[in-house]
């Protein structure tokens, strides 16, 4: 069955104690709004219309950077304003069509939780996915003492919901004046006279509200991913000179490195482990030594376009080790600088970045000093 989706994110995320928007942080090594808005589009999304703060446009364009079938509306004051532009956002496709209405802040939304809810809206005006109520509720009374309250017959809302659009929006239109703000589409289209049916809910549909969330849902999105390994090698030979460029930092040498770009084997391994951890080729494959545009190029440029590669496959780079091999230049009066420069072009911590360098006694070209070559491993975390 053919839907639209519209992911609600115009929220300023004040109670989660993050400092910004809850959905442009970043959640297992993605925006928190990515999250779903893969999902979404992955169970088969013929349009997605996010709906965000006016000026946020930019970061959604990074947040969802690689996807394809998206679009952004401005959000309103409140929520169901922001719901209403998101809906009249898709005013081109078919009034009857289903539409899901869901909260960036509830990221594991899957393709079941979706088929779940297009099945019941057969039959429905509406669908939600909902947990029973397990704990003892207490309402405070008007002198200060708690009172028990029967739990029985009472469900957790989650979302996303599913409407036909054209029943929400009608519904919407009738929603009285006198009634306040609505905390849910179910709710409106309930006042409506709708019926609405309950899907079995997730406890992984969680809404990110607090700061203690995040914790919990960090630890969820560990468990919806996967450590991969790359390795590069690279060498280059000696010529006449007088600096070399290793690990993005230049130093003085009696010779230099020969190569079509500035012959940083250090980053050309890099560049290579990264590569290969996602599966996209070799350097060679992305800059090929017969393109002249790349001729003395800062090897730089080709380990922030792998590393660019890696996030838009949702991965997080969680460190790299490269080794140096040769005679001379010494290594390790500039290995300070060479990690903070690996530390800088990859956006990580230096403690997760090392640089080592060894010789090989003497035997072979390196031994010999006609060259020296570089070796690099990474370890890269991506959706499983």
């Amino acid at each position: 069955m053919d839907f639209s989706a519209v992911i609600v994110a115009a929220g300023s995320g004040s109670r989660a104690g993050q400092g910004r928007p809850k959905q442009w942080l970043s959640l297992g090594g993605k925006p928190i709004l990515r999250w779903s808005a893969e999902a979404l589009l992955t169970a088969g999304a013929a349009r997605l219309v996010v709906v965000i703060p006016s000026g946020d446009e930019p970061l959604a364009v990074e947040a969802l950077a690689g996807l394809k079938g998206w679009t952004t509306a401005q959000g309103g004051a409140v929520r169901a304003q922001s719901v209403l532009s998101g809906l009249n956002a898709l005013a081109d496709r078919p009034a009857d069509e289903p539409v899901l209405v869901h909260d960036a802040a509830r990221p594991f939304v899957t393709a079941h939780h979706v088929r779940d809810l297009l099945a019941a809206l057969e039959t429905a005006d509406g669908a939600l996915p909902a947990l029973a109520v397990a704990d003892t509720l207490k309402r405070r009374g008007d002198d200060g003492t708690l009172i028990t309250v029967s739990r029985e017959g009472l469900w957790r809302a989650q979302t996303p919901q599913a409407f036909r659009r054209s029943r929400l929006l009608a519904a919407y239109a009738a929603w009285p004046a006198d009634r306040g703000e609505p905390t849910d589409e179910a709710g409106v289209v309930e006042q409506a006279g709708g019926r609405v049916a309950l899907t079995p809910g997730d406890q992984r549909l969680m809404k990110l509200t607090y700061p203690e969330d995040f914790a919990m849902a960090e630890a969820f999105a560990a468990e919806t991913r996967v450590t991969v390994i790359g390795q590069g090698f690279d060498a280059h030979r000696f010529g006449p000179g007088d600096e070399v460029w290793l690990c993005g930092v230049k130093i003085a040498h009696t010779q230099r490195l020969i190569g079509h770009s500035d012959a940083d084997a250090g980053l050309h391994a890099l560049t290579d482990a990264l590569l290969g951890a996602i599966g996209e080729g070799d350097i060679g494959d992305h800059f090929p030594p017969t393109d002249p545009k790349w001729k003395g190029a800062a090897s730089a440029l080709f380990l922030e376009h792998a590393a660019r590669l890696v996030r838009a496959k949702g991965g997080r780079i969680d460190n790299v080790d490269v080794t140096l091999i040769c005679e001379r230049p010494k290594i390790k009066p500039h290995r300070a600088a060479m990690r903070a420069k690996l530390a800088e072009l990859l956006g990580l911590p230096e403690a997760r970045v090392s640089v080592k360098a060894t010789t090989t006694e003497q035997m072979g070209f390196t031994g010999r000093e006609e060259g020296l070559a570089a070796q690099a491993i990474c370890a890269v975390s991506l959706p499983a």
